[in-house]
C-alpha cells in the first residue's frame, strides 16, 4: 500500500476520470516493462479510484493457469508474484472465461471459490473488483483491484475500470509482445554465437595440425558461450587398451592432471563415454561413482561438473573431448548440442593431424634412406660430379667441407676449366641453404651496361627497353647462394654496389629509390689475379677483401696428373651413354699421353676431347686423335716430360703477351697464375727472352 494514497470522494466527477484515463495513457506510452508500467498506474489510479491493492493475473495457455504477475501495494499475505491457480478455481479465471466483471462489494456474502476466499478473509479484504483484460486480437487476463473495506460499486464505477482496464490491456500486450522480441532476439543472438564458435573451430581445424594448438583455440571459442574451466583431449591406443590425454586447458587447475597421462577404460568417465558412443554428463554426485585415478584427480581438483563427447568419424571412435566446470549444473542440453557438433569437427581434425603425423614419420624414415643411400654411392668424400682422389683435389673438397656449414663470402680461384662452378655448387650443396635457390652469374659473358640491371633489377622505365619491372639474381638467390663466376670482370664502377650487398644485405633497383633487403650467401670465383688488378687499380682493395674471406685454390689439371685415368673413364661412359655408344676399352698408350700432356685448358679441354672421341669411335675401342698432342719423346734425363710441356707452354703465353709479364694482358693473367709465380717457374724451366 501506498504510504499516503489520495483517497478522492467516493464518485470522482466524470472529467477526474477522463484526466485520469489520459493520464493511464501517457504512462502506457512511457513503460514497456510490466513492474513500472503498474507501480505507475497505481500511482495515477489513486487519484479517482479508491483500493488498497492492484493486481494483474494473466492466462498461461500452455499450462491452462491463471499466474499473478503483478501485485501492487500490500496485497494479500499468502499470494506472491507468480503464485498459479486452476482457471476454474479463482474469480480470475472465471472472469477470463466470461469476459464479465466479478464485483464483490462485501466479502461475507460470496460462496463462490471458498479456499481463495478464505485467504482474502485473513488479510482483511472486504470488497474487490475484477475486470477483463482483453485486447481486439486476445483474451490477456484480469486486473483487479481490492479494498480493505466493504465497497458497493456503482455501474458508473464498473465502467470506468473497464475502460482503464481495456488501455491497460493494450499496455500489458504491447509489453508481453516486448518481451517475446527480446527473448527471441537473445536466442537468436544465442544462436548466431554457438554459429560463430562452429565457424572459429572450423577455422581451426583447418588450419591447426598441432593438437595443442587446436585444443586451446576450441577452448577459448567455446568459453564464450558455454561456461567451464577445463577442456582435455584423449585419444584411444589400441596397444595398450587405455586413452592417453593429449592436450589439456586447465588454467585454473592445480596441476594435479597433466598431459600424456593414461586414462583407463574401466571406471573413467572419458571410457565410459568412449564405450557407449554417447556424450555424458555428470554432477558431482555421479562422479562419485567412478573409481579410476584421473576421476579422482578431478574431483580433487574441485570440478563439479563433467560433460565428455566421444570423437566420432567415419563410424570410428578417436577418443573423447570433455569439458569441466568447478560450478554445480553447469552444462545444459544446448551446451551438449553444441559440444556433440564440436566433436564431429574435432574428430576430423584428429584424424588428419594423425594421418599428417603418419605421413611425417614416414617421410622422415624415407629421408633417412635417402641420405643411406646417398652416402653409399657417393665417392668418398661425398661430392656429386667431382671426380679424382689425388691430394691437391682431397685438399681443396677438405676445405669446402670446412667453410660449408658457413654463410661466410668464398672466393674460387685457378684457370679457366678446372671446375670453379662445380666447387662451388659443392659448397651450396653442403650448407644449410641447399633447399634454396643457386643462382649462378657469368659476369664475363655479360655486357658491361647489362650487367647491374642482371645482378640487382630494374624498374619499368629505369632505361630505354625497360618495358617491365624485373627481379635481379640477388632478389632471386634471396635464403640461398649467389655465384659469381668471374668476379674479376665487374665493372670498376658497379663494384662499391656489390660491396653494399655483401656488407648491408641490401640494394636498390636500377630507377628505384626503395630498398630491398636480401639473404645470400656469396661465392665467387676468378681466373685472374685480382691482387695484381687492385695493384694496377682496375679492382677495388676493399672489395677484394671482402671477397676473400675464405680463398680456396682449385689446382690445375697438370698438377694432379693421377685424377687424369678416371676423369677420361668418366666422360667415356657419359657421353657413350649419352650418344647411345659401346665404347668399352681405352688404350694404355692413350691414357699414357693424355697423362703427360699439359692441358692448358684443363677439364673442360678434356672434356671436350673426349666427347669428340667418342663420337669418331665407331667400335668398342676409344679412338683419341693423338697427334694434335705435341708431346716431346725425346728429353734430357734431367728433364720431365710434364716440365718440358709446361716450359712450351709458358714460352707461348710469354710470346702472345709480347714477353710482358704483368698486367690483365700481360703473360702471367693469361696463365692464371701470379706474376711472382711466372717468375718462378720461368727462372725454374731456364725461360729468357732471346736478343
Amino acid at each position: 500500500m501506498s504510504d499516503s494514497p489520495i483517497r478522492p470522494p467516493a464518485g470522482a466527477s466524470t472529467d477526474a476520470q477522463h484526466h485520469a484515463l489520459l493520464e493511464v495513457a501517457e504512462a502506457i506510452a512511457q513503460h514497456r516493462d510490466l513492474g513500472e508500467l503498474f507501480h505507475e498506474l497505481a500511482d495515477r489510479l489513486h487519484r479517482v479510484v479508491e483500493f488498497d491493492y492492484l493486481t494483474v493475473t494473466l492466462h498461461d495457455a500452455a499450462r491452462n493457469v491463471m499466474r499473478l504477475h503483478i501485485l501492487e501495494a500490500e496485497g494479500p499475505r499468502g499470494i506472491h508474484p507468480g503464485a498459479e491457480f486452476p482457471v476454474g478455481e479463482t474469480p480470475s479465471g472465471w472472469v477470463w472465461e466470461t469476459q464479465q466483471p466479478f464485483i464483490l462489494d462485501d466479502i461475507g456474502e460470496e460462496t463462490r471459490f471458498p479456499a481463495l476466499l478464505q485467504i482474502l478473509r485473513e488479510n482483511g479484504v472486504k470488497s474487490a473488483c475484477s475486470v477483463p483484460l482483453t485486447t481486439a486480437q486476445r483474451r490477456l487476463g484480469v486486473l483487479s483491484f481490492g479494498r480493505l473495506t466493504p465497497h458497493r460499486h456503482t455501474e458508473n464505477e464498473i465502467a470506468f475500470l473497464q475502460q482503464v482496464a481495456r488501455q491497460v490491456a493494450v499496455a500489458v500486450d504491447n509489453a508481453l509482445n516486448f518481451e517475446r522480441a527480446q527473448a527471441y532476439q537473445r536466442q537468436l543472438a544465442h544462436e548466431r554465437d554457438r554459429l560463430r564458435v562452429l565457424l572459429e573451430v572450423n577455422n581451426a581445424v583447418v588450419s591447426k595440425l598441432d593438437l595443442h594448438a587446436l585444443l586451446n583455440a576450441i577452448s577459448a571459442s567455446l568459453r564464450r558461450v558455454i561456461h567451464h574451466e577445463y577442456t582435455s583431449l584423449a585419444l584411444y591406443e589400441p596397444e595398450m587398451n587405455q586413452m592417453r590425454m593429449l592436450a589439456l586447458d586447465f588454467p585454473q587447475g592445480k596441476g594435479l592432471i597433466r598431459e600424456e597421462m593414461l586414462v583407463p577404460l574401466e571406471g573413467s568417465m572419458s571410457g565410459k563415454a568412449f564405450r557407449n558412443r554417447q556424450s555424458l554428463v555428470l554432477d558431482r554426485a555421479a562422479m562419485d561413482e567412478f573409481i579410476s585415478p584421473t576421476s579422482r584427480l578431478l574431483r580433487d581438483e574441485g570440478v563439479r561438473s563433467v560433460v565428455c563427447t566421444p570423437l566420432i568419424t567415419h563410424d570410428r571412435v578417436l577418443g573423447t573431448i570433455s569439458l569441466a566446470s568447478l560450478r554445480d549444473a553447469a552444462f545444459q542440453q544446448g551446451d551438449v548440442d553444441l559440444l556433440v557438433q564440436v566433436a564431429g569437427q574435432v574428430a576430423i581434425a584428429v584424424e588428419n593431424a594423425l594421418a599428417f603425423q603418419e605421413i611425417g614419420e614416414l617421410k622422415n624414415k624415407l629421408a633417412q634412406e635417402k641420405l643411406y643411400l646417398e652416402d653409399e654411392i657417393r665417392s668418398e668424400m661425398n661430392f656429386d660430379e667431382i671426380v679424382g682422389e689425388s691430394p691437391a683435389l682431397r685438399s681443396v673438397l677438405k676445405h669446402v667441407e670446412t667453410v660449408a656449414p658457413t654463410d661466410s663470402t668464398v672466393l674460387i680461384q685457378g684457370e679457366t676449366g678446372t671446375g670453379k662452378e662445380l666447387i662451388a655448387r659443392a659448397i651450396h650443396n653442403l650448407s644449410p641453404r641447399r633447399e634454396h635457390t643457386f643462382v649462378k652469374v657469368n659476369c664475363a659473358a655479360i655486357p658491361a651496361g647489362l650487367l647491374e640491371s642482371e645482378l640487382f633489377g630494374h624498374e619499368r622505365g629505369a632505361f630505354t627497353g625497360a618495358i617491365a619491372q624485373r627481379l635481379g639474381r640477388f632478389e632471386l638467390a634471396n635464403g640461398g647462394t649467389i655465384f659469381l663466376d668471374e668476379v674479376g670482370d665487374i665493372p670498376l664502377e658497379l663494384q662499391p654496389k656489390l660491396l653494399r650487398v655483401l656488407q648491408e644485405q641490401e640494394f636498390e633497383r636500377l630507377g628505384s629509390t626503395h630498398t630491398v633487403r636480401v639473404d645470400i650467401r656469396l661465392v665467387a670465383a676468378t681466373n685472374r689475379d685480382l691482387s695484381e688488378m687492385v695493384a694496377a687499380r682496375t679492382f677495388r682493395s676493399d672489395l677484394y677483401y671482402r671477397l676473400r674471406v675464405f680463398p680456396i685454390l682449385v689446382p690445375p689439371l697438370r698438377e694432379r696428373q693421377e685424377d687424369i685415368p678416371a676423369l677420361v673413364r668418366y666422360f667415356v661412359q657419359k657421353y657413350a651413354r649419352r650418344m647411345n655408344r659401346a665404347v668399352e676399352t681405352i688404350p694404355a698408350e692413350t691414357l699414357d699421353v693424355l697423362v703427360h700432356y699439359a692441358w692448358p685448358g684443363n677439364i673442360r679441354e678434356l672434356e671436350n676431347l673426349i666427347e669428340r672421341a667418342v663420337i669418331v669411335s665407331p667400335g668398342p675401342v676409344l679412338r683419341v686423335p693423338l697427334g694434335e698432342f705435341k708431346v716431346p719423346t725425346e728429353l734430357s734425363a734431367d728433364i720431365l716430360p710434364l716440365q718440358a710441356a709446361e716450359r712450351e707452354h709458358i714460352v707461348r703465353a710469354l710470346q702472345a703477351s709480347n714477353w710482358v709479364l704483368a698486367g690483365p694482358r700481360g703473360a702471367a693473367a693469361r696463365l692464371g697464375m701470379k706474376r711472382t709465380t711466372l717468375q718462378s717457374k720461368m727462372l725454374k724451366l731456364g725461360v729468357a727472352r732471346s736478343k
